[in-house]
């Protein structure tokens, strides 16, 4: 499995990505920063059918469609508040482990993943970069074939994950 770090908008990385990660908040009814901008961009049937999913747990993950976007899929993972949750690391690596389970599920080949946790949930950037990596390298994908990681609107954060990404292979 390939794993690339791009400097992207999440929202407009296309059909490149069978399938993007939303980084929810418990809820799964739209929020700010990540979740905001795909729920935006995937229009007012996203809402309806998150309405349907009762929510989801800190490290789970949950598919929609992906409505106006052109992807098939919407992976929502709610990440952990670095500062209340009891084991931030093991729930941040699960975001990832749970979403590339449920994309390999649907037979997906590629998926796109923001990072997870770092805006207004707190997580140190660079501890999140490493967790991620590390989660996506040691994954067995049955169909994934293609994981991005999209940095934005940091340009300067794209680095860090590509060091990491050096780093662990």
């Amino acid at each position: 499995m390939e794993i690339e770090v791009i400097y992207q908008d999440i929202t407009k990385i296309g059909s490149k990505a069978d399938a993007i990660v939303n980084a929810a908040n418990e809820s799964l009814l739209g929020g700010g920063g990540v979740d905001g901008a795909i729920h935006r961009a995937a229009g007012p049937k996203l809402l309806e059918e998150c309405r349907t999913l009762n929510g989801c747990e800190p490290g789970e993950a949950k598919a929609t469609k992906a409505y106006n976007l052109d992807n098939k899929y919407i992976i929502h993972t709610v990440g952990p508040r670095y500062f209340s949750n009891p084991n931030p690391a093991k729930t941040l690596a699960n975001c990832y482990i749970n979403s590339l389970k449920l994309a390999d599920s649907l037979a997906l080949e590629s998926i796109a993943f923001c990072s997870i946790s770092t805006g207004v949930f707190g997580y140190p950037f660079k501890e999140a970069a490493s967790i991620a990596i590390r989660a996506i390298k040691n994954f067995k994908p049955k169909s994934l074939k293609k994981v991005y990681i999209c940095i934005y609107p940091n340009k300067e954060l794209v680095d860090i994950y590509k060091e990491e990404l050096k780093n662990q292979f």
